[in-house]
């Protein structure tokens, strides 16, 4: 397994975690009280922004000249406007960050995205198993989204061979993959034996599906005219900028060195303290500027955003220097690194899971995806779930 003992914590007592997990609510607590008008202004600014680029782009594909720079510059205005509603609107509000206002307009409960999957799946497979279980092996099906082999901790099978193969198609048709992970298409079809709850899942995704693609790729290009095509095409390609670019920022936040996976099979007594610890050790975060930032829909702190997911974006750059602050006080890790670093390490895991183990050199215990192996051996026994977690029970 990825993880058998938790060392880096080693030094610290169950009274320290506990302390630890006081000063990160404390963190929390003092978002919540001073949330107001300078995040209001926030989200409102960057929902206009977004609709002023896919309306200034959709303009310039539609009416501008028949040339390959209006279709360039469109189609990539597009594809930002496109990644600014995925991540930092889109992503933020399903996860709450803005019912505090009480705006029908931007909350969890009234949002649907401009994606293939319906927004109340992802808020199952996302905002509850994944952020709950992250990082757990058969629990989290974001480890992988159950087509890669990201860890050794799941055996190595024939299929996992075409690894690479998979993940580029992955990246490209990345809204497929996550509309699909709570579906079984299967149950939409006639006399299925599927149950009820499922098939009602796949016939939504169907519909919702079927309304995206009628949009993006026949109602848009119809009302562009004889520019059909080009808004066609440029349609296409925004889309698909986006998708490679979310498959990037995902997978920087949890698939390079340092980012742990888990085998927890019983979480229900892990302490909050003990959830915030496995939430750092399994995140790692981008480093960049304000520019990376938005775009990522600020998943570049992606440590934090696991501690505090329903916290508004804009406070994360705040909140990273006091959680930096206390992995230092408490001599814990904190992952970090610039996004090409990041991602060329999560390509280079991937490639390498797709060889049985035995045709690797290094094993669990001393491989970079798994660095922290060795580092887990001193621990005494820990009470609660994250002891079940990691074989202390």
């Amino acid at each position: 397994m990825a993880i058998s003992d938790v060392g880096e914590y080693a030094h610290l007592s169950t009274e320290q975690i506990e302390d630890l997990g006081r000063e990160l609510d404390a963190i929390r607590d003092e978002v919540l009280s001073s949330r107001g008008e300078r995040d209001h202004k926030y989200i409102h600014s960057i929902i206009r922004l977004q609709r002023c680029l896919e309306l200034g782009s959709r303009a310039l594909l539609y009416f501008g000249p028949r040339n390959r720079t209006a279709w360039a510059i469109g189609a990539g205005v597009l594809g930002v406007a496109k990644i600014l509603e995925n991540m930092e609107i889109g992503h933020n509000v399903l996860h709450g960050q803005w019912d505090w206002m009480n705006d029908p307009e931007i909350h969890s409960t009234t949002w649907e995205w401009d994606l293939v999957g319906n927004s109340a799946d992802w808020k199952h497979t996302h905002n509850y198993l994944h952020h709950k279980y992250t990082n757990i092996i058969g629990m989290d099906d974001d480890v992988g989204y159950g087509v890669l082999r990201v860890t050794r901790d799941l055996p190595w099978e024939p299929r996992h061979s075409a690894n690479v193969l998979v993940n580029t198609v992955l990246m490209v048709g990345f809204e497929w993959g996550i509309g699909l992970q709570a579906v079984s298409l299967g149950a939409a079809l006639p006399g299925s034996d599927h149950s009820p709850a499922e098939q009602r899942r796949a016939r939504k995704f169907l519909v919702k599906a079927g309304k995206q693609v009628l949009k993006d790729y026949i109602l848009f290009p119809v009302l562009a005219g004889q520019g059909g095509r080009q808004a066609l095409t440029a349609t296409v390609t925004a889309n698909i900028i986006r998708n490679v670019w979310t498959n990037a920022v995902i997978f920087c936040g949890h698939f390079p060195d340092g980012a742990e996976k888990f085998t927890l099979t019983d979480v229900e007594n892990e302490t909050q303290a003990e959830w915030y610890l496995r939430q750092m050790l399994g995140s790692a975060n981008i480093d960049g500027g304000p520019i990376l930032n938005l775009m990522s829909g600020n998943l570049s702190y992606q440590i934090e955003h696991h501690m505090f997911p329903d916290l508004p974006s804009n406070r994360y750059a705040e909140i990273s220097l006091q959680v930096r602050d206390l992995c230092d006080r408490y001599d814990l890790p904190y992952v970090s690194g610039p996004l090409w670093k990041q991602y060329l390490q999560s390509w280079r895991t991937i490639a390498r899971l797709s060889l049985p183990d035995r045709y690797l050199r290094r094993t669990s215990d001393d491989a970079p995806e798994t660095r922290s192996e060795k580092m887990f051996a001193a621990l005494p026994a820990m009470s609660g779930g994250l002891a079940t977690a990691l074989g202390q029970a």
